[in-house]
């Protein structure tokens, strides 16, 4: 909730401000949206919709007319299209989202570029090269760009790339890292990471605290270590020295999520990330468990526990968030 909005219901609790007049003042304070923010996100959201569009555009003309265009021709079409965009971001203003849309434009077509080459002359390259290079190639825009779905979509090229990489190479790092998790272990270190730097790096720049950004980044680390998890209980392997790492890791991950979201940065979508993780990996491991015996009952069992679960769960959240109103 907003601090606006916390304001507001403070005087509306204190007598200052009749509860009649709540939605006038909290469209007055600029909690609910007016006529101009609603025509600022229409005119931003066209924006994006309208140069996304035009991106794809281009690559799907080329696709689909292969064979009837030109070499050159195929080329030139999203050279020009990478120039215009990057002379557009530069004549626009480079503080202004159409500038920054033009920019992701161009990124985009740069991508579309090293595919386009990569298919004309027949290189050879594996597919994760391609999109290791996309990732090298942008990182200067990334950089000069201050803007954070760019970043977004940089740290996804690396995350394909490392998913790529060990399609190709499966047993890649076998010295460091397990053969049948090493990509979801260089995943998972890969996202934590960027996370950790992401939230430092909200605190230095306003451009970068986006914190539907950096759920995503949470998102992709939650998701790998709980993969991980579930696959150690699944597998029996937690009596293994594997199965012990991930499991502790986990334990630890955990913890750390519930430690700096709970008291340092509030944030409720973490928290509640970080549940539905421990009854994911709860529930998998009773049933790992129980599912060798009486079926019936353990099924029964474990709806319940998932009803437990999750009704606990929105309980102490609901208990959190009234805690940080007051």
């Amino acid at each position: 909730m907003g601090s606006n909005q916390r304001f507001i219901i403070k005087l509306v609790e204190q007598g200052y401000i009749l509860p009649q007049k709540l939605e006038q003042a909290l469209t007055v304070s600029g909690v609910y949206p007016d006529s101009h923010a609603w025509h600022k996100f229409i005119d931003h959201l066209f924006l994006w919709l309208g140069g996304l569009a035009l991106a794809f555009a281009v690559l799907f003309f080329v696709a689909y007319n292969w064979s009837e265009l030109g070499r050159l021709f195929r080329f030139a079409l999203v050279e020009v299209l990478v120039i215009a965009a990057i002379v557009g971001y530069w004549k626009l203003g480079t503080e202004r989202m159409a500038a920054k849309v033009a920019l992701l434009g161009g990124t985009i077509g740069l991508g579309v570029l090293l595919a386009l080459y990569g298919q004309t002359y027949q290189t050879g390259a594996d597919p994760w090269q391609l999109f290791f290079n996309w990732s090298l190639l942008i990182l200067p825009w990334v950089l000069v760009g201050r803007f954070a779905p760019l970043w977004l979509l940089w740290l996804a090229l690396v995350n394909l790339s490392v998913m790529l990489y060990f399609t190709a190479f499966p047993g890649a790092f076998g010295l460091l890292l397990p053969r049948d998790t090493g990509m979801y272990w260089t995943l998972f270190l890969l996202n934590t990471l960027a996370l950790v730097l992401w939230e430092w790096a909200a605190t230095r720049w306003s451009f970068m605290d986006r914190r539907w950004a950096i759920r995503l980044v949470a998102l992709a680390s939650g998701y790998t270590i709980t993969w991980l998890a579930l696959i150690s209980i699944v597998e029996g392997a937690l009596t293994d020295r594997s199965g012990l790492v991930a499991g502790m890791i986990w334990l630890l991950w955990l913890a750390s999520l519930g430690g700096v979201y709970r008291y340092r940065i509030r944030d409720l979508f973490m928290l509640t990330g970080g549940s539905l993780s421990v009854i994911v990996v709860v529930t998998t491991f009773l049933a790992r468990h129980m599912l060798e015996g009486d079926p019936v009952g353990a099924f029964l069992f474990l709806a319940v526990v998932v009803m437990a679960g999750g009704s606990g769960s929105l309980i102490w959240l609901k208990r959190l968030h009234r805690e940080w109103q007051s």
